[in-house]
Parts: structure tokens; C-alpha cells; sequence
């Protein structure tokens, strides 16, 4: 088995830092990246989610197909008090509209809305990508003409919380099915620990002697892709009460080439927690599939 990346060392993945708020903040914060078209180029959107004691809040960005933001809106959560609006503005000769109604929302423990909602980005009076279940109303609220095809979901970044169960949900192939996704680690025990990694009832994969085994991946199959799970429990084991694992699954085509697209990054792990989303936008641009990133945060 490989070392875990050198990116995710153990100062490489510090998303927070010593101050409970600081974590607390940062695991209210889902972020998804989609691949779309941008005037018959590539470009990569992504909706950050975000929840705090004033409600919910977004964040949208666009980068064309060069890594060049060509816009950013931030909604900020006192401004939900509204709940539904647009934003426009212009970029590169072309006119960017975002669109979001989130009145009849129903929202999880998460900051991430599970129906009720939609948001749009609208480019040249063209729908690039819609979110959400009211499609009709969108359609109907924007004005817009569909495209062609629809963005991709191409990679997702969540922070997750429990004590031995840390639980989400995944959609590991654009239209495929949506997986409950369970990573058991009880690391307070008497026993030895270890690490489990269930796809809905099944067990995928099982780690023992994980002090020794901190580190590493292995692939599993689901749906029947292969995918690549790396794991990285340092902070569990050896670190701060607070600290948290990162675990990464990779729709891959090659392992060999996500090992480069993580290897040959940075070889800074100091600028960690700017490029981390890097890594996976970039991993998307060589063909790499989907990517799910998950922060799990011990309770105590």
C-alpha cells in the first residue's frame, strides 16, 4: 500500500485552526463543483453552501476552462431573509445572471438544501446549470433557453461529524445512484482501532492494525467503477481533540494519474488549505471522474 499523499499530511489538510468556532464554522460548509460550457468551452462552477447562526448562505463561482475566476456572487445569509433574487453582472463581453429562490426550502442537519429550491446560472440568457427540484420555475422565473448538456456534478468537498459513525451521501457517476456512504472508526476503545468504509449495507473495505495503517488507499469497486478511497486518520490518532481525518474517493481511470495530480501539485504543504480544492479541479481536467472529499470531525 502507498503513503497517503503528501498533500494530506499532517498540517496539509488543517481546514480550522485550534479554536472550536473556527471548526465548528468550517463544518457548515459543503462545497460542489460542476464542469459545464461556457460559450462551446469548458468551465467549472462552484456552489459553496454555507450555515451559521444567521441562517444560510451561497456562494457562486465561475472559472473558465485557464483557472480565471470570471465571476464571483456571495449571498449572504442576512440577506435570505428575502429568500429568492437575482444578481447579475458582466464578464468578458458576456452577461452572468444567478438566480435562486430558497422560500419553500426544506433543509437536513446540513447547509445544503434537499428540495423545495433552485438555483440558476444563466450566461447569454442560456441556462448553464440548474440546481434544485423547481425547474419549472426556474424556467419560467429566468427566461432562459436550455443548453445542449447540462453541467456535470464533478466533485464534492463536505464536512461531516459523529463520534465512531460519520455518514453522508454520494452520487459516484454522473445519473447514477445516490449511495449512503458510512465511515466507522471507534478509536476510544480498548481494542485496537480500525477503520470501516461501507456503500448502503455493504462493507467495501476494512483497515486493521490502524495505528500502523494511519495512512493509505485502496480501491473498491461501486457500481461497478472502480474507485480509489484514500484515508488519513493522523489527527485521530496522534493529534489535537479536535482535529479531524480527511478521506478522499476518485472515480478514476488511472491511479497513476491521480497520484501525479496530487504529487506534483505543491511541494509547499503550507498553502494546503487554499489548494485542496485545486487538486480536485484539476483532477476533473485530466479526466479523472468524480471526486468526494470528506472532513469527519470527532464529537466528543
Amino acid at each position: 500500500m502507498r503513503d497517503f499523499p503528501s498533500c494530506f499530511g499532517e498540517n496539509g489538510v488543517q481546514v480550522a485552526d485550534s479554536s472550536s468556532s473556527t471548526s465548528k464554522a468550517a463544518q457548515n460548509l459543503v462545497t460542489c463543483v460542476y464542469q459545464g460550457r461556457l460559450r462551446g468551452r469548458s468551465c467549472l462552477i462552484t456552489i459553496t453552501w454555507s450555515k451559521n447562526l444567521m441562517g444560510q448562505g451561497l456562494s457562486v463561482v465561475i472559472d473558465d476552462s485557464t483557472n480565471h475566476c470570471l465571476c464571483k456572487v456571495d449571498i449572504k445569509p442576512w440577506l435570505f431573509s428575502k429568500r429568492k433574487g437575482c444578481k447579475s453582472l458582466e464578464a468578458e463581453s458576456s452577461r452572468i445572471d444567478i438566480y435562486w429562490d430558497l422560500s419553500s426550502a426544506k433543509f437536513g442537519s446540513g447547509p445544503e438544501p434537499l428540495e423545495g429550491f433552485y438555483v440558476a446560472v444563466v450566461v447569454d440568457r442560456e441556462m448553464v446549470l440548474l440546481l434544485g427540484d423547481l425547474s419549472k420555475e426556474a424556467y419560467k422565473k429566468t427566461n432562459a433557453a436550455p443548453v445542449l448538456s447540462n453541467a456535470i456534478f464533478i466533485a464534492k468537498r463536505e464536512h461531516i461529524c459523529g463520534k465512531r459513525f460519520y455518514g453522508t451521501r454520494a452520487q459516484f457517476c454522473d445519473n447514477g445512484q445516490i449511495h449512503d456512504v458510512t465511515i466507522e472508526c471507534d478509536t476510544g476503545g480498548l481494542s485496537e482501532p480500525s477503520l470501516l468504509i461501507r456503500i448502503g449495507s455493504k462493507t467495501v473495505m476494512q483497515v486493521k492494525r490502524l495505528m500502523w495503517k494511519f495512512r493509505g488507499n485502496q480501491t473498491i469497486l461501486v457500481d461497478g467503477l472502480p474507485v480509489e478511497v484514500f484515508w488519513d486518520v493522523h489527527n485521530w490518532l496522534f493529534g489535537t481533540a479536535i482535529g479531524n481525518a480527511v478521506f478522499m474517493f476518485q472515480t478514476c481511470l488511472s491511479a497513476e494519474k491521480l497520484w501525479a495530480s496530487f504529487t506534483h501539485t505543491t511541494t509547499d504543504p503550507t498553502i494546503l488549505p487554499l489548494s485542496c480544492s485545486q487538486i480536485f479541479k484539476d483532477s476533473q481536467r485530466q479526466g479523472l471522474g468524480f471526486s468526494l472529499i470528506l472532513y469527519a470531525w470527532k464529537n466528543e
